[in-house]
């Protein structure tokens, strides 16, 4: 007599766990969507691009090593780069700053 409702309540049991399941993953899926990406540099550039505007436009420290500008330079640039929808002048601004971060140039002027 016990193993019968001992195998009603465990398939009670499993049936409410799938339900809330069920629940839980379509309002997972339901939610907005929010870039997890921390907040880029805000506000316009500078005439002439200082380090400080570099490091910051490519969202690294003034004194961090070649290769870590060269990764975040590659991380700005896939979701700004005009064949994907981005803007051929905020390019050239991602394309100067990592030319300052590295040393390349002294600043001054990009192609627009």
């Amino acid at each position: 007599m016990v193993t019968p409702f001992i195998a009603g309540m465990t398939l009670a049991a499993a049936a409410l766990a799938g339900r809330y399941s069920i629940q839980a993953w379509q309002a997972y899926k339901a939610r907005p969507i929010v870039p997890r990406m921390r907040r880029f540099y805000e506000g316009g550039f500078q005439s002439t691009m200082t380090r400080r505007e570099a490091a910051l436009i490519l969202g690294v420290r003034e004194s961090v090593p070649a290769d870590k500008v060269k990764e975040a330079h590659k991380k700005v640039m896939v979701a700004n780069h005009p064949d994907a929808g981005g803007s051929d002048y905020l390019a050239s601004k991602i394309n100067e700053a990592k030319d300052i971060m590295l040393g390349k140039t002294k600043g001054g002027g990009s192609a627009f």
